[in-house]
């Protein structure tokens, strides 16, 4: 424990010399155990590894899909991916279509709008669809 103290760590990390528990016994100062240390029957150990190594393997394998089966799902579907959210998404892409292509001159306002309201009323399921059908 004075030890510790004294090298400003853990008592885990401290490792005294097995051949000299005697003279480590005999100890029972500040000043002796840093005597110890200069000498090299304690010292302190280095800090364990924590490596991420396997955590980013982990990560990179689910970045390309992986380990995302019906196992390892906590959460609902409407937790993992609410359908306000994919909605709102698919809105603002097929609205940003719409307006772009009223500024090209490709709508006329009057068709705009109607296949606004039809985007609004959930006719079309995705981009794709609404191009094809204009």
């Amino acid at each position: 424990r004075l030890a510790a103290a004294v090298l400003k760590c853990g008592k885990r990390r401290i490792w005294m010399d097995p051949n000299e528990v005697t003279e480590i016994s005999n100890a029972n100062s500040r000043a002796t155990i840093r005597k110890l240390v200069k000498d090299n029957l304690v010292y302190r150990k280095p800090v364990h590894v924590h490596t991420r190594f396997r955590t980013r393997l982990r990560a990179e394998a689910k970045r390309k899909g992986r380990h995302s089966g019906r196992g390892s799902r906590r959460g609902t579907a409407e937790a993992r991916m609410p359908a306000k959210v994919q909605w709102m998404r698919r809105l603002r892409v097929l609205r940003r279509l719409l307006r772009k292509y009223r500024d090209a001159k490709k709508l006329n306002h009057k068709l705009y709008h109607e296949l606004y309201l039809r985007v609004k009323g959930n006719v079309f399921k995705n981009k794709r669809n609404l191009m094809e059908h204009i």
